[in-house]
């Protein structure tokens, strides 16, 4: 047979697959071993308009599409759901789940796949998306030589080698990787230590060295038997202290008398977690955290030692919903029922959780009461669930109950007339706020990576300054990038933080501390230190007669985050912090975001003062940017070069000043 005949017969057994529309679908998806006995099944059956097999459409683009359209439906990640692998914890996520499976049993939500079977669904996706050619492609391989398509595969076309070339490589191997215990960050497998945190491949740190928690993290946390009711109490009374669970009862004293320090614990809450084995990759949010810190505090001789404990108790329903709807209360609450729970594609719940979130508010609630009533100092909530993006009516950012709204309610009903809630977790509170948005004898006080609105929430813009009555009872500091440090939230602290608060004069405070902020942190990129934590809490504690209350909200690095609440404990027990930094300045980005916050909150907040350094790094700033075009950041020389750097460099700045409010006195009367 000649070449030309060859190219004949291809065409012709093309055109008739082409042909061959009305073969069933849902045959075809059901027996796919070979072309031939599909085309016999093609001739005996009819399509849906009930036309026999050999009487096709009209046009052979109607075939094409609706070939391609065939074959579009059987694409595993089309027309939503879980398109491939990726980090369900990432702050900003883009497949939410629909609200009808927010809530899913295990292994019924999208999720439930492992790593393999994840990127291989994604591999066989792609490749069967290169088998449906469009319109546009079939004109332009029709348009082609037949020498051009014999040339890209040497043997006829025949049904078989066109699926030997649309099958998967079967050479393809996946990347091997591990997950840090440290940090739960994912590593290629030639790396031996953590890419984030530096930790070693084969580090133990919960079984060795001085984090080898006393909790045995050996041991499942499914083996503890919770000793309390899963049922939400209606009526207790919420004053009175209830008793500790069999868990932590080698560590709970009598409660302590004022000027201690009170430490709420209460192991049941380590029964709040996620079944890694539903997901590829670890939670952040994991029991943990509680275990290295409690590790850190033994290891220091701080708990049990210098710090007493106060018996837990679950927080009652009324006391919930002063902060959160009933509708709220109840999504929490229906998670028993399930073994696994999702609310958002990051925030998850055990059959266990609200049982933790009911017991980590109700000791937030207690330690708040006995700061007011004088029967402690100060205390430390060492709970999770964390709570401070609970909302009023939504569970979102691994947290259930706003653990810090329900602190500040109790102290107010103890007898607190204003209480001052700050927040130096690396997320804006966004639930804190909205809860008390509009109530002026709440200050809530947060400095947080913001970004212009991109990082997770995307809330606590330094314009947000509370509604209603309560306009002016939120500020927001909002840091413009990552890598902010020490300096520049001592430096906030002391500009804007105290001066407000001293103003505010609130009678307890409240401290929402996430750890999220400190350096080696997976979600944060900040750079604080456990030092910087403890400045600020020292800084803090001459407030409100040094009644304040320490709730612990996110942090997900296990050392840096022991290191930093054992470093504030350390403080709220009257250890020295140290002394500041010597020339304490902050970052340029630092400045720049504290001076808008400075524009805002001045008008509410007579006390502050923009500090000069601040004012001229924005005037710098302002003038390397104009009419949204990038310039040289020069600073504005306006008098001979020797006074800018001789000994008369203090009267050239008042020089400059003095024009800077001249030409804004112009401005403005124009």
């Amino acid at each position: 047979m000649g070449k030309d005949s060859k190219m004949v017969t291809a065409r012709d057994e093309h055109a008739e697959e082409e042909s061959m529309s009305d073969v069933d679908y849902e045959a075809l998806k059901g027996d796919e071993e070979t072309d031939d006995d599909d085309d016999e099944a093609g001739d005996d059956e009819t399509t849906e308009d009930g036309q026999s097999g050999d009487r096709v459409g009209d046009s052979e683009d109607a075939e094409d599409e609706e070939a391609a359209c065939r074959e579009n439906e059987e694409l595993p990640g089309e027309g939503g759901g879980r398109n491939g692998f990726r980090n369900p914890h990432a702050g900003d996520t883009s497949d939410e789940l629909d609200n009808d499976n927010m809530m899913s049993e295990a292994g019924s939500y999208p999720g439930a796949l492992t790593l393999e079977e994840d990127i291989g669904e994604v591999l066989a996706g792609k490749v069967k998306r290169r088998r449906t050619l469009g319109k546009r492609d079939r004109q332009r391989a029709r348009k082609s030589s037949w020498e051009d398509l014999l040339g890209m595969n040497d043997a006829d076309w025949d049904d078989e080698s066109d699926d030997d070339d649309w099958s998967p490589i079967s050479a393809l191997k996946l990347r091997p990787h591990w997950f840090c215990i440290n940090c739960t960050m994912p590593n290629s497998e030639n790396l031996q230590l953590c890419s984030k945190c530096g930790e070693n491949v084969k580090s133990d740190i919960l079984s060795r060295g001085h984090l080898s928690s006393p909790l045995d993290p050996a041991r499942s946390p499914s083996s503890t038997e919770p000793t309390a009711n899963h049922e939400l109490s209606k009526d207790s009374s919420p004053g009175s202290l209830g008793t500790s669970s069999a868990c932590s009862s080698d560590h709970t004293t009598e409660t302590s008398k004022s000027g201690k320090t009170v430490l709420g614990f209460d192991e049941r809450m380590l029964l709040h977690y996620e079944q890694t084995h539903m997901k590829s990759h670890p939670h952040p949010e994991r029991p943990d955290r509680l275990r290295v810190i409690i590790a850190g505090l033994t290891a220091e001789g701080l708990y049990p030692g210098r710090c007493v404990s106060l018996p837990a108790r679950e927080v009652t329903r009324s006391e919930l919903e002063k902060v959160h709807s009933e509708a709220h209360v109840d999504a929490v609450e229906v998670t028993c029922n399930k073994d696994l729970s999702y609310f958002t594609t990051d925030t998850y719940a055990n059959k266990d959780s609200s049982l933790a979130a009911r017991l980590a508010a109700g000791i937030c609630a207690d330690l708040a009461k006995a700061i007011v009533h004088g029967e402690a100092q100060n205390g430390f909530a060492l709970v999770r669930p964390p709570g401070h993006h609970a909302e009023e009516v939504n569970v979102m950012g691994f947290c259930l109950h706003n653990n810090a709204g329900v602190a500040a309610k109790a102290a107010q009903a103890a007898g607190a007339k204003k209480v001052l809630i700050v927040d130096w977790d690396v997320h804006h509170g966004n639930g804190t706020q909205d809860i008390f948005d509009d109530d002026p004898t709440v200050l809530y006080v947060s400095l947080h990576r913001h970004e212009g609105g991109t990082f997770y929430p995307g809330t606590g813009a330094a314009t947000e300054v509370g509604v209603g009555n309560g306009e002016g009872s939120s500020v927001n500091i909002p840091w413009m990038c990552s890598g902010i440090g020490d300096n520049d939230y001592i430096y906030a602290f002391l500009h804007i933080v105290l001066p407000i608060a001293k103003q505010f004069a609130p009678d307890m405070t409240i401290i929402s501390a996430g750890f999220d902020a400190a350096r080696g942190d997976p979600l944060g990129g900040c750079e604080v230190t456990p030092s910087g934590y403890a400045h600020m809490t020292s800084l803090l504690s001459s407030l409100s007669g040094g009644k304040m209350l320490v709730v612990l909200e996110g942090g997900y690095n296990l050392r840096s985050i022991s290191a930093s609440a054992t470093a504030v404990i350390k403080v709220l027990l009257g250890d020295n912090p140290g002394p500041l930094p010597d020339n304490l300045q902050p970052t340029e980005a630092g400045a720049l975001s504290m001076f808008d916050v400075f524009a805002v909150q001045s008008q509410y907040w007579p006390c502050l003062q923009i500090p000069l350094f601040v004012q001229h790094l924005a005037r710098i700033s302002s003038r390397g940017h104009r009419k949204g075009k990038r310039i040289n950041r020069k600073p504005y020389v306006g008098g001979p070069v020797w006074w800018k750097w001789g000994r008369r460099r203090v009267v050239y700045y008042l020089w400059q000043e003095a024009g800077f409010r001249r030409n804004k006195w112009l401005r403005t009367t124009r």
